[in-house]
């Protein structure tokens, strides 16, 4: 199968002969491989991205709309990996693609405080990227109550049985939502596993399938979540990286944050529910989600607590 994937991807990168592909076995988001190849006469690493093969190109499947986000923070203060080819066309086995440089760390291990602090200030950096220069300055801005209510459908799909409490959770989110905050570029799926560190910056930010323009702090919750999680007595990545979540919050320093990490909690429920209902299915095997039948209850436990 990698075979004929890197055939293709060889006739749509130019420069490139020699491509070798290896699917990288600890993604959990998606069709993802490493490459290695010779373009012009030089080797070359990368990272090819793929929808799942028939999947529409919307929402975490559309590639190209990561490539264009990613396009556009490279004029910016924002750090991610070069684009090195793209296509919107299905050129890759009837698919779309991105093909993004690999960007290594260094191998150098940050203190657990000094990690926080910089991937809160890149936050910040990407919080602060004018609309227009996203490349999705065309969406519409998702106001609360759309953001809230996009992970029902997830919720759905999951073990019926660990997301019981969370219709009333979503209840409590909608009925006292907060003013909204500035538009600013989100992330979405912000913590340390999408992040390459490089001495005390971070060097790269990592999938960018469910960014979007919104108006809360988001990205900030989603790297408290760690914090949060750790109550649960369950592994889960990046779990080494965790500081006191009253050090988080007040690295964070946004209003009405109890709101906006209770609305966390509640996405992340959704999601890795959905997942561990995609596992059970045997729709895609990822046996990690089996090991987070406590978080995904906890974190809707731990929503409710915030708006109690």
């Amino acid at each position: 199968m990698t075979e004929a994937l890197a055939v293709d991807l060889e006739k749509a990168w130019p420069g490139a002969a020699e491509v070798v592909l290896r699917p990288i076995p600890e993604s959990h988001s998606g069709f993802t491989y490493w490459v290695d190849a010779d373009v012009d006469g030089r080797p070359v690493e990368a990272v090819l991205r793929l929808p799942p093969p028939g999947a529409r190109p919307r929402g975490p499947a559309d590639v190209a709309r990561q490539a264009r986000i990613m396009r556009a923070l490279a004029a910016t203060a924002v750090p991610v990996p070069e684009v090195l080819a793209w296509s919107a066309e299905p050129v890759i086995d009837g698919r779309p693609f991105v093909l993004m440089s690999k960007v290594d760390e260094d191998g150098e291990s940050m203190a657990p405080h000094t990690l926080m602090r910089v991937a809160f200030e890149t936050i910040e950096a990407i919080a602060t990227v004018p609309a227009e220069a996203t490349g999705i300055g065309d969406e519409p801005v998702t106001d609360q109550e759309t953001e809230i209510r996009r992970w029902s459908a997830l919720r759905e799909r999951a073990p019926a049985e660990l997301v019981d409490q969370a219709p009333a959770l979503e209840a409590k989110l909608l009925a006292n939502t907060p003013p909204p905050g500035r538009v600013r570029l989100v992330h979405g799926d912000y913590h340390p596993g999408n992040l390459v560190f490089q001495g005390n910056i971070v060097a790269a930010v990592l999938d960018w399938e469910i960014a979007h323009l919104g108006v809360t702090a988001a990205d900030k919750a989603s790297l408290c979540l760690l914090a949060i999680r750790k109550r649960f007595g369950e592994r889960y990545g990046n779990e080494a990286a965790a500081i006191p979540l009253e050090d988080m919050v007040a690295l964070a320093n946004e209003p009405h944050f109890d709101h906006v990490l209770a609305a966390t909690c509640h996405k992340y429920a959704a999601i890795l529910g959905y997942n561990l209902g995609l596992h059970r299915r045997g729709r895609r095997i990822d046996p990690v989600y089996e090991g987070l039948t406590r978080t995904i209850p906890g974190l809707i436990d731990v929503g409710l607590e915030l708006l109690a």
